[in-house]
């Protein structure tokens, strides 16, 4: 199944023509090439893109592309481009920033990129696990794990159990 989904991504777009596309679209739209590798990577699940700092690398996520087409990639590809050319000059590359928002603005990229199909339901899990209060009784719910030992009740200050539950 695995070889199955790669051969789907290099009939729709590989690395290579990602590359020349993001090149294009850094001239086209900055005014200034684009030196530095832009890649696909598949395990990118809640995000349409990012930009590495150190590296001044991209990477797109392709499920983007299957399911919502080069229209909404190219924004993406923009907003990331937005942080490539505004950290490399020196000015504010980040969400908050107000040389962000104008630029982003100016080159019509996306702030958001839509979600992919499932992910809502992946989030909305039922709680996993259960934090209670050996003193009090307080039950604390939670999704992720935690160690117990590192918090304490908020209502009586009393030590907390962990306890499983996953359903069957």
């Amino acid at each position: 199944m695995g070889r199955n989904r790669k051969r789907i991504m290099k009939e729709t777009m590989s690395n290579e023509e990602l590359q020349v596309w993001v090149e294009d679209i850094s001239i086209r739209c900055f005014g200034v090439p684009f030196l530095h590798k832009a890649l696909f990577n598949r395990r990118l699940k809640s995000t349409g893109g990012r930009y590495f700092l150190k590296g001044h690398n991209i990477e797109i996520n392709p499920h983007q592309l299957d399911n919502f087409g080069n229209e909404e990639v190219e924004k993406i590809i923009k907003h990331e481009l937005c942080h490539y050319h505004l950290h490399l000059r020196g000015k504010g590359y980040r969400h908050r920033d107000p040389d962000f928002k104008q630029l982003l603005l100016q080159v019509g990229g996306s702030r958001y990129c839509q979600s992919l199909p499932g992910e809502k339901a992946k989030r909305a899990l039922p709680y996993r696990y259960k934090l209670t209060c050996s003193r009090c009784g307080m039950e604390y719910l939670r999704k992720r794990k935690v160690d117990p030992k590192r918090y304490q009740c908020g209502k009586c200050s009393g030590s907390l159990r962990l306890s499983s539950m996953i359903l069957p």
